[in-house]
């Protein structure tokens, strides 16, 4: 390769392993020299050598929830401008399986990790101990103060984004359905709902009802949350929302004109739905470019120092299911005794 480009080897070696700045003609005559031998660079020798393998481990707490498959494409884009892959491990929401697929990426030798952690308390020892390590940032999740660098969207900002709007929409009587457990955005966003919705009924605070994120919980919460009569469900994420308006809808109730109904996330289902959820969009994008440049620096050479923690504002997104400006007139006011306050039509949900 050196004699058919004209080149050293050592100056070979610096356009391949582009460790040293060569000039623009040099660099054109190594690579296509490259392209004429059909050469291939070996990534295994290339790693014992540089002690880097030039992977990152991205630990999910469960790849079926919508959002994370838009987070590992905005993820892996921003880490491929770094020259980096990515290898997914899913846990499955258990914390034994994350600190196993955790020591499993480890084992691989990878630079550094991104973790969405499981549970903010049941996945600090496998985090620790992890950081200690490699690099290591938490991503739209946390595990307590200082255990790693975070990048997380701002829960509480994003609770309260909900709470006005819904307040300058006119209701009056809102409800929480939610997930029980002690993941960080769980917590925060439930937290964020009880200490802000005073403002619209001094009783609110009480109305709240906890169990996981899915659209079967969604569904299911309907028909406890009916005999508090609420004229808003605010969901603790999209999932929830969805269910939530399927069994509206198989119940007849008017959404929005009897209920709003909003979500967190902005999945791409969130837009699809009739009507479509009003919602709180993370900015997945931006979460990813500030996680990929937490860990560049860590690589870099900063391995010690505090952790940092980067808190992204999110948007609210006003959608049809909290509104009639986006959906059409509605044949009922906002919290009207109409189906609503009636017996469940049809089968209650499962």
């Amino acid at each position: 390769m050196a004699r058919l480009s004209g080149c050293s080897v050592a100056t070979v070696s610096r356009v391949l392993a582009g460790s040293r700045p060569v000039g623009a003609e040099t660099a054109r005559r190594v690579r296509a020299a490259v392209d004429s031998l059909g050469y291939r660079p070996n990534h295994v020798a290339r790693a014992l050598r540089s002690r880097s393998t030039g992977t990152i481990g991205l630990v999910l707490p469960q790849i079926t929830n919508p959002f994370y498959p838009t987070l590992v494409r905005e993820l892996t884009r921003a880490l491929h401008t770094h020259d980096r892959a990515v290898i997914l491990a899913d846990c499955d929401d258990d914390p034994t399986t994350e600190a196993a697929r955790i020591d499993a990426l480890l084992a691989r030798q990878v630079d550094a990790l991104l973790v969405v952690p499981v549970d903010e308390k049941r996945s600090v020892a496998a985090v620790t101990a992890a950081a200690a390590r490699v690099p290591l940032v938490l991503l739209d999740r946390g595990c307590g103060p200082g255990v790693a660098d975070s990048v997380v969207v701002d829960n509480a900002a994003g609770i309260q984004l909900v709470l006005d709007h819904l307040a300058a929409a006119g209701r009056r009587r809102p409800c929480f359905v939610g997930a029980a457990g002690t993941a960080s955005a769980a917590v925060e966003r439930l937290a964020a709902y009880e200490s802000g919705v005073g403002a619209l009924d001094p009783q609110a605070p009480g109305r709240v009802e906890l169990g996981e994120f899915s659209v079967e919980w969604g569904r299911a919460a309907v028909d406890r949350v009916r005999a508090h009569r609420p004229d808003a469900i605010v969901c603790a994420n999209d999932l929830i929302a969805i269910g939530a308006l399927q069994r509206l809808r198989q119940l007849g109730v008017d959404v929005p004109g009897e209920i709003a109904v909003t979500g967190f996330d902005d999945i791409p289902m969130a837009s699809l739905t009739d009507p479509g959820v009003t919602t709180v969009r993370q900015p997945v994008a931006e979460l990813a470019a500030e996680a990929a440049r937490l860990l560049d620096r860590r690589l870099a050479g900063e391995k010690t120092g505090p952790s940092r923690t980067v808190r992204l504002g999110p948007e609210l997104i006003v959608r049809g299911s909290s509104t009639t400006d986006c959906s059409g007139p509605a044949d009922a006011a906002p919290g009207a005794d109409a189906a609503w306050a009636r017996e469940p039509a049809g089968n209650p949900a499962s």
